[in-house]
């Protein structure tokens, strides 16, 4: 396999990992909006900063290595992207700033009135930056980012119906996983009135978000017809399959309670959807400019999979071992105490 196709499948894969544990942070915001007022919604509240807080950071280093792999691996679409899109991908980033910030900043406030503000910037952020997010993907499978410097239109590169659909999914698919993984967290926390609450809310977020991609695929047909037929009837009828059958697979472990599994459908669904979207689109990139045409010289594809191979044996065991430890604290923590002598 060509340098260029392991590193674009290297970004493929941190976006994937992006995708299935920022966005499940990003989630959670979604849910502490929609938790209620400050007394009835402080058990769930409390759930979900208690999931999030030690890793919400940490997940953001597979965006990190997404923009400088494009950067340093495909500059002519870091180019083009960057300068058309500056607005969605702006907003986006002032929307991460401020959920981190808004986060931090209620842990530590004391008044009821700073913790609902910030507790309503964190909520708000959460669900507007996956937005935006979204309609940054949107724009790219409609092929309305073509190549050039600032060459698009600022606007209706973003504001199309590719785009807002794909900020709408994008927002489900977060809400989805939260309540996915959230369920399987109160469990843990022998919480069954937490756990049932986040399983009703998981199974409305599965059947919203199937019809959030139906609808994408809709709007795709009459937006972007190449690439619906390569979705519906190309190469990338096998994920799209596979990406449908874990959602329907999903919905029924939660309907049976195997909390545990249903995490694996999950995630198996989002990654699916992900690479069938880049199966469907390869190997152009932008309108008229493929992979190959993109695509740095030998010596820095060579020099960033180097990067890439030292980041992930770094990376990698570093968040395993902040999951494990996170993991091992909750379980001493329900241990019972040892009895007095």
């Amino acid at each position: 396999m060509p340098l260029a196709e392991i590193l674009l499948a290297a970004m493929w894969i941190c976006l994937t990992a992006y995708a299935l544990f920022a966005g499940a942070d990003f989630g959670g915001g979604f849910w502490d909006l929609l938790a209620g007022r400050s007394a009835a919604g402080r058990p769930q509240r409390a759930l979900i900063e208690h999931s999030i807080g030690p890793i919400w950071e940490a997940n953001h280093v597979w965006l990190i290595f997404v923009i400088i792999l494009t950067w340093t691996g495909i500059p002519p679409v870091f180019a083009a992207v960057s300068s058309t899109l500056y607005i969605p991908l702006t907003l986006a980033a002032l929307g991460i700033i401020a959920r981190g910030s808004a986060f931090a900043f209620r842990k530590v406030s004391t008044e009821l009135w700073q913790q609902r503000l910030f507790g309503a910037a964190f909520a708000l952020s959460s669900v507007l930056t996956p937005f935006f997010l979204g309609t940054v993907a949107g724009a790219l499978a409609s092929g309305r980012v073509p190549p050039g410097i600032a060459a698009g239109n600022p606007l209706t590169s973003w504001l199309n119906p590719t785009s807002l659909a794909s900020g709408l999914l994008a927002v489900g698919t977060t809400a989805y996983l939260a309540a996915v993984y959230l369920t399987q967290d109160a469990r843990r926390h022998n919480d069954a009135a937490l756990a049932a609450a986040f399983r009703r809310r998981a199974l409305w977020a599965g059947a919203v978000m199937g019809l959030l991609a139906a609808a994408e695929l809709a709007v795709l047909s009459s937006d972007a017809p190449g690439l619906f037929r390569e979705l519906v009837a190309g190469s990338a009828l096998p994920f799209l399959v596979v990406s449908v059958g874990a959602g329907v697979a999903s919905m029924i472990l939660l309907l049976r309670g195997l909390f545990l599994a249903v995490r694996l459908s999950a995630a198996l669904a989002v990654t699916a959807l992900l690479w069938g979207w880049g199966v469907a689109q390869y190997p152009q990139l932008l309108p008229g400019l493929t992979l190959q045409e993109a695509a740095a010289t030998r010596s820095v594809l060579a020099a960033n999979l180097i990067v890439v191979v030292i980041a992930g044996l770094l990376v990698i065991p570093s968040l395993w071992w902040l999951y494990a430890l996170f993991q091992r604290d909750q379980r001493q923590a329900r241990a019972p105490a040892p009895p007095a002598r």
